[in-house]
């Protein structure tokens, strides 16, 4: 019995239930809107057909298919988004850096830092785009910020959560700033950063979609924006809908990963787990 309700609590059931669920709320969405006068493939399709849309061999603009179209775009936005989201995480730690050094920096970039976060980044990406004229610099500017508020405010926030307990004893060790830093405050903050990153991963790349569909220049976001105006074919939405949850989802667990991989915290519990 204890066995059963182990199983039907463990995340893996909780996670089948809820895509059943979700599944099942779209299929009725999708029959509903059947019966009106409106075309269901090109409001809400069945969920069989955006499947059979990825395997279909046939060309829905230029001589490519759904499939083809989105992933021959998908690469430019991807690779701008990363771009971005690097940047952002390493200015985002500097700056946090900096704050934690001096607290004139902090009084003087936080501020900014929350104006900057409070922006809509539909508000924010044209001015973006005015100002470089280039649509591939704005969509790694606006990934980069994007990534750059939740990493700096995290990894502050890790800064300040060491224990007095342990500035002490490394005053007492005679230990210089940069030892401190070194051996207790960046060990220690590196939980929280990956924590902003976790955040930021799936942003950056949304915002980077959202920058493609300001100018026609390819990417997800231009595509999106075509199949929406019929210039080709619905799927070619749905199929980039999709892709863009699942990548963000794989983002968000990649930098779970490297977490595992890098935190000296999680590397001690792992190695406990297997010892014992």
């Amino acid at each position: 019995m204890k066995q059963v309700k182990k199983l039907l609590s463990s995340n893996g059931i909780v996670t089948f239930v809820w895509l059943i669920g979700v599944l099942i709320i779209w299929e009725i969405g999708a029959f509903h809107i059947a019966g009106t006068k409106r075309t269901p493939e090109n409001i809400l399709p069945h969920f069989y057909q955006i499947i059979g849309s990825i395997f279909s061999t046939k060309p829905v603009s230029m001589g490519q298919t759904a499939l083809q179209i989105v992933l021959s775009n998908a690469g430019a936005t991807l690779i701008r988004a990363g771009e971005g989201f690097a940047i952002g995480a390493a200015g985002g730690f500097i700056l946090a850096l900096l704050m934690n050094l001096s607290g004139i920096v902090e009084k003087i970039a936080f501020p900014y830092l929350m104006i900057i976060q409070m922006i809509p980044i539909l508000g924010m990406a044209p001015i973006v785009l005015a100002i470089t004229r280039d649509i591939g610099s704005s969509r790694i500017i606006i990934a980069a910020i994007l990534t750059f508020y939740p990493v700096a405010t995290n990894t502050l926030a890790g800064f300040k959560a060491v224990e007095r307990e342990k500035h002490d004893l490394m005053f007492l060790c005679a230990a210089t700033k940069v030892q401190i830093y070194v051996k207790t405050l960046i060990p220690s903050s590196i939980p929280y950063f990956f924590t902003g990153l976790k955040i930021s991963a799936p942003m950056a790349i949304t915002a980077s979609i959202l920058v493609d569909t300001l100018q026609g220049d390819g990417g997800l976001g231009c595509m999106l924006s075509q199949s929406l105006k019929h210039a080709m074919s619905i799927m070619v939405f749905w199929q980039i809908v999709f892709l863009s949850a699942i990548i963000g989802i794989l983002s968000f667990y990649l930098m779970g990963v490297a977490e595992k991989l890098l935190s000296p915290h999680k590397r001690a519990l792992r190695r406990k787990k297997e010892e014992s």
